[in-house]
């Protein structure tokens, strides 16, 4: 009989160990339910926008994309690429590799000099749970790469900024944490077959400047309108037009009550493209990775809210640049600001030479 006892409790526990994982597993697909302030709609048709700030620059011809203009055609290798790695690749060298290099320099310099953000550097390599916890698994993995030994190569530094915190109880006073930090990402485009295949638009491998904010949940909102002017600030600064919408709960991410897509004015597509995604996630990634603060007061501990954005995407910011600043003769001039990160030179020839 006490055998038997033993046996029936083994077989009851490994039951409800695994009605345990089937719940978990289930919870972890459950979406964000979105503010309450989100407008409704189907797709991204249904954004709303909400500031706009440049006029688009009236052309006496007409503009190119990125990729056809003659200042940037030396420094944009695709063709190479390709041979080395695939589709969506690109290699940049000359004076795209250095405008490249000095607009992520110059947002790096903005945040912290100006915005007071911490900078970071931080790991591109992950372990799974870390993914977990900021939501692109169980339900995206396939957006992203993972490595033969287990690690996943972050589609964001979201994924390792706001992890920082994962698992830790923070003092009150610590909040809210300010992060900046400048990574590569690297993403399958796997829902994207078909669009953006010409130019470096979509690419799975490229830079981003991510801003991550751990902050006290009365204070997310403001943090929020912070975060999405540092976004827009970078672009003003560029003397690029731009507009930002609040994407409707259709076009929401999983994880985010609420999301501010800066988008930027392309000649060359005659269209805005977005540059900048900004979100607050509420408490829905702080309860995947339990991570919480003790308030001052006493009482017991309560979630974080998360925030994150980027400042900018860099290779897109380059795109903005080079169709914005282009020349009827094939020449591209460059925002004064970068001047003194490309030894004073104002200019790309239309030979692709910086002058």
């Amino acid at each position: 009989v006490v055998a038997d006892k033993k046996a029936e409790i083994a077989r009851l526990r490994n039951e409800a160990r695994d009605a345990e994982e089937a719940l978990n597993a289930r919870l972890l697909e459950l979406p964000n339910p979105p503010a309450g302030d989100v407008p409704d709609g189907a797709d991204e048709a249904d954004n709303v926008e909400i500031h706009r700030w440049g006029n688009p620059r009236v052309f006496d011809f007409t503009p190119l994309e990125h990729y056809q203009i003659p200042a940037a055609i030396p420094g944009l290798d695709f063709e190479t690429a390709a041979r080395l790695s695939g589709s969506r690749f690109v290699i940049l060298q000359g004076a795209m590799a250095r405008l490249h290099r000095a607009l992520a320099q110059f947002m790096l310099d903005k945040h912290v000099n100006e915005n007071n953000l911490l900078e970071t550097w931080t790991p591109v390599l992950v372990r799974e749970e870390m993914m977990l916890g900021t939501g692109q698994l169980p339900k995206f993995g396939e957006d992203s790469y993972q490595t033969t030994n287990g690690w996943w190569l972050i589609p964001t530094a979201e994924v390792t900024l706001t992890n920082m915190v994962n698992g830790q109880t923070l003092a009150e006073a610590d909040l809210p944490i300010r992060r900046v930090a400048h990574t590569q990402c690297f993403r399958s485009e796997a829902g994207s077959a078909g669009r953006d295949t010409a130019g470096m638009l979509r690419q799975h491998q490229f830079e981003k400047v991510e801003m991550v904010t751990i902050a006290h949940p009365d204070h997310s909102a403001e943090e929020h309108r912070l975060m999405t002017e540092n976004a827009q600030g970078i672009l003003e600064a560029l003397d690029l037009p731009y507009r930002t919408v609040v994407l409707c709960t259709g076009d929401l991410g999983f994880g985010m009550k609420r999301t501010h897509d800066i988008e930027v004015w392309l000649p060359g597509q005659n269209a805005y493209r977005e540059i900048s995604s900004v979100s607050v996630a509420g408490d829905f990634q702080a309860r995947r990775m339990n991570a919480r603060f003790k308030p001052a007061g006493g009482g017991k501990p309560r979630y974080v809210h998360t925030l994150n954005g980027s400042g900018l995407a860099v290779g897109r910011t380059l795109i903005a640049v080079l169709e914005n600043g282009q020349q009827a003769d094939g020449s591209v001039s460059l925002p004064e600001v970068l001047a003194p990160y490309l030894g004073g030179k104002t200019r790309v020839t239309a030979d692709g030479t910086l002058a």
